[in-house]
C-alpha cells in the first residue's frame, strides 16, 4: 500500500538511510526496529510528510489515512470525551459511544470523562493522544513508543488491540515481547539501510547476526585468496609459459572488490558493582503505611520480608503507589506508620527517571559521572562513559543537550560506579533502545545483589520475577511466585482474553515462518559443505603443486650453478650426471606447470557454479 524508492535522508552530514527501498503491503503488521538515532522516528516523520527525503520518494495511495500517535501533548476541548471524539470521522461525529468504549480499554473510568484532560498525569494524556488516533479508523496506524508511561494493564490492552488490528501497522518500541506478539514482519534499520524479513524481531537478529557472520569469512576467504593470488604472480611473473595465467589473475585481482571489515556499533555493555553481603535478610517492613492524602491510601499496612539476591518486581496501574513504594524503600520517603528496617550492611542504590532533574545542565557527561562518587578518578569516569555509548568527545557533551534516553544513560552510569548490594529500579528501561534493554536485563541477572524493580516490561517479568508486590484492587499485595504463575493463578482484574481463533491463527502464522527458516538453514548448511567438499582439495591440490614448483625450480637453479662451475673445470663426467638431473627436473617441471594449469581451470569452473548458486539461495531468502 505505501512504497518508498531509493529513499535518502540526512542530517548534519549524518546519513541515516542511503537509499533504502521497500513496500508495506495490505494487513502487514510492521515493526521497525534499530539503535537509538539511527532514523526510526525520522522515517516515520518521512512517512507522514512532516520530513522531506534528501533523494528518492515515498508514494502513498489517494484516500490512504495514515494515523499517527505523537508524543506531544496538545488539547482544545474542556473534557476527556470532547477531546477524543475529536479524531471521529465526519460522518461519525456524534458517536460518542465509540470514544467511550476506547477510553475505558484505556483505562479511564466514567467520572474522568467529565474532566478536563490537564488534569490528568502525563500517561493518562498519552492514552487519550492514542485514543484520539484510533477513532479515526485510519488504514495504517503508525505508532511510535505508544507504552510509554503506560502501566502493565494498558500496555496488555493495546497489545491485544494491536494482535487483532485487521489493517497496516508500524511499530516503534522497545518492548521486544509487545512487538513480537503483535508483528508480522520486522523492518531493521541496520547500517544505514532497511531490512523486511517475515517474523519477529528474534529471526531478524539472528539474521542479521548469521549475515554478519558470513560476510566476515568471506571477506577473510577473500583477503586469503587476494595474498594467495599476489604469491602466484610474484613468483611467476617471470615464466613466460605462465603469462597468460598471471595476466588471468591480475585481471581478476583488480575486478574483485575489497571487502572492508564491517565497523564495529556501539553498544551498551555495563555491569553493576556488588559488595559482599553475608546476612539472610536484606529488609523487612513491617506494617508500612503512606499516603498523599488521608481519604486514599497508597501503602497500607504493608508487611514485606525481603532476602538476599531475591529478584522481587513491583507491578500494576499507574498512580496506585509502585514508585511511592520504592521511594520508602530507598529511605527518600519515610512510613508515616509502621517502620522499614535495613540490615546494617546494605548499600542501597536507587533509579528513577525524575532523577534526571538532578543532572546539572551546565556539567560534561564525564564530569557527571566523576563527581558521583569520591573513588572515582578520570580514567574510571571515561571508562563508565564508554560503558554507557558516549565514547571519545561524546563524554564532553554537556547534560543540557542530551536526549531522554541519553540522560538515562548518564544516571546509570552514576549508579554503578558504586559497589551495591541493593538495586532499587524504577522503570529503568524507558528511554532505551532494544539492544540497550537487552544489556539492562543481562545486567541485573547477573548482579549477585538483591533487586527489587518496578517494570511494566512483561519479558524483564517473565525473566527475573521471583516474587512480586501486586498493586491491584486498591491495595498492593505480596504474591510468592513467578509472573507467569500469577498470570496463571490470578491475573489482572477486569481483562478480556484474545480469542482462541486469534490465537491459533498467530502460532499456525509462527510456524509457517519457523518452517521456512529452518529450510532455508538446511538448505545453507548443504550447500557450504558440499561446496567445501568439492573445492577444498582442488584448492590444496594448487597450493602443493605450486610449493612443489617453486622446490624443484630451487633445485634447477643448483644444477644449472654446479653445471657452470663443472664446464670451467672441464669436469666431463660430472657435466654428463648433470646434464640429466637438469633434463629430468625441466621435466618435472613441465609436468607440474601442466598439472597446475588444469587444477586452477579446474577450481575457477566449480567456483563460478557454486558462486552461482550462492546468488540463488540468497534471492529465494531475500537476502540483499
Amino acid at each position: 500500500m505505501i512504497q518508498i524508492e531509493n529513499l535518502t535522508k540526512s542530517y548534519d552530514g549524518q546519513v541515516l538511510f542511503d537509499g533504502i527501498s521497500f513496500k508495506l503491503n495490505p494487513k502487514e503488521k510492521i515493526g521497525i526496529v534499530g539503535r537509538n538515532g539511527h532514523g526510526k522516528t525520522t522515517l516515520f516523520r518521512l512517512i507522514t510528510g512532516q520530513e522531506h527525503p534528501d533523494l528518492g520518494k515515498i508514494v502513498v495511495p489517494n484516500h490512504y489515512r495514515i494515523g499517527y500517535v505523537r508524543q506531544e501533548l496538545k488539547f482544545t476541548k474542556d473534557t476527556i470525551l470532547a477531546e477524543a471524539m475529536t479524531g471521529l470521522l465526519d460522518e461519525q461525529e456524534d458517536h460518542h459511544w465509540k470514544a467511550e468504549k476506547i477510553l475505558s480499554g484505556l483505562g479511564f473510568c466514567k467520572d474522568d470523562l467529565k474532566r478536563h484532560p490537564e488534569e490528568f498525569s502525563g500517561g493518562l494524556q498519552v492514552r487519550l493522544n492514542l485514543a484520539k488516533v484510533l477513532l479515526s479508523e485510519p488504514d495504517m496506524l503508525l505508532l511510535d513508543e505508544p507504552t510509554n508511561y503506560l502501566d502493565i494493564t494498558s500496555i496488555r490492552w493495546v497489545e491485544r488491540f494491536l494482535i487483532k488490528w485487521p489493517r497496516e501497522l508500524m511499530l516503534i518500541t522497545h518492548d521486544r515481547g509487545l512487538m513480537d506478539k503483535v508483528i508480522t514482519h520486522t523492518f531493521g534499520i541496520h547500517r544505514k539501510k532497511i531490512r523486511k524479513l517475515a517474523g519477529n524481531t528474534e529471526k531478524y537478529y539472528a539474521q542479521i547476526a548469521q549475515d554478519e557472520e558470513m560476510f566476515e569469512k568471506t571477506r577473510m576467504n577473500d583477503e586469503r585468496r587476494r595474498k594467495e593470488i599476489e604469491q602466484f604472480v610474484n613468483r611467476f611473473r617471470a615464466k613466460a609459459r605462465l603469462a597468460n595465467m598471471v595476466q588471468s589473475r591480475i585481471k581478476t585481482l583488480s575486478r574483485t572488490e575489497k571487502k572492508e571489515k564491517l565497523e564495529t556499533l556501539k553498544t551498551l555493555d555495563f555491569s553493576f558493582k556488588s559488595c559482599p553481603f553475608h546476612k539472610k535478610h536484606v529488609m523487612r517492613i513491617r506494617n508500612a503505611s503512606f499516603s498523599y492524602d488521608p481519604k486514599k491510601p497508597l501503602i497500607k499496612n504493608q508487611n514485606l520480608t525481603v532476602s538476599a539476591r531475591e529478584r522481587i518486581c513491583v507491578v500494576g496501574e499507574n498512580g496506585k503507589g509502585k514508585t511511592t513504594l520504592l521511594k520508602l524503600l530507598s529511605g527518600v520517603l519515610r512510613p508515616q506508620t509502621g517502620e522499614i528496617v535495613c540490615s546494617p550492611t546494605v548499600k542501597k542504590g536507587f533509579f528513577e527517571q525524575t532523577n534526571v532533574k538532578n543532572l546539572v545542565d551546565t556539567r560534561t557527561v564525564e564530569e557527571e559521572i566523576l563527581l558521583s562518587h569520591p573513588e572515582v578518578d578520570r580514567q574510571l569516569a571515561r571508562n563508565i562513559c564508554g560503558a554507557m555509548m558516549f565514547d571519545g568527545n561524546a563524554a564532553l557533551k554537556k547534560i543540557g543537550v542530551l536526549s531522554g534516553g541519553e540522560k538515562s544513560r548518564v544516571m546509570l552510569g552514576k549508579l554503578i560506579v558504586t559497589p551495591l548490594n541493593l538495586l532499587l529500579l524504577d522503570e529503568p528501561t524507558n528511554h532505551l533502545d532494544m539492544e540497550s534493554c537487552d544489556a539492562m536485563l543481562a545486567a541485573i541477572d547477573n548482579f549477585e545483589g538483591t533487586v527489587i524493580m518496578v517494570t511494566h516490561n512483561e519479558m524483564f517479568l517473565h525473566a527475573l520475577a521471583e516474587r512480586l508486590i501486586v498493586f491491584q484492587n486498591d491495595g498492593a499485595y505480596v504474591f510468592e511466585g513467578s509472573y507467569q504463575e500469577f498470570l496463571d493463578k490470578e491475573g489482572w482484574k477486569g481483562e478480556r482474553p484474545i480469542s482462541g481463533h486469534e490465537a491459533v491463527s498467530g502460532d499456525k502464522e509462527k510456524a509457517c515462518f519457523k518452517l521456512t527458516k529452518k529450510e532455508m538453514r538446511r538448505r545453507r548448511s548443504k550447500f557450504i559443505n558440499e561446496r567445501a567438499k568439492e573445492l577444498k582439495p582442488l584448492e590444496q591440490r594448487i597450493l602443493k603443486v605450486e610449493d612443489t614448483i617453486v622446490k624443484h625450480e630451487k633445485e634447477l637453479d643448483e644444477f644449472t650453478a654446479a653445471m657452470q662451475a663443472a664446464s670451467q673445470a672441464r669436469d666431463g663426467d660430472k657435466i654428463a650426471v648433470l646434464s640429466q638431473s637438469i633434463h629430468t627436473c625441466r621435466s618435472v617441471i613441465d609436468k607440474l606447470f601442466d598439472e597446475l594449469e588444469q587444477s586452477t581451470g579446474a577450481f575457477d569452473q566449480k567456483k563460478a557454479v557454486f558462486e552461482k548458486r550462492l546468488e540463488e539461495i540468497e534471492s529465494a531468502e531475500g537476502i540483499k
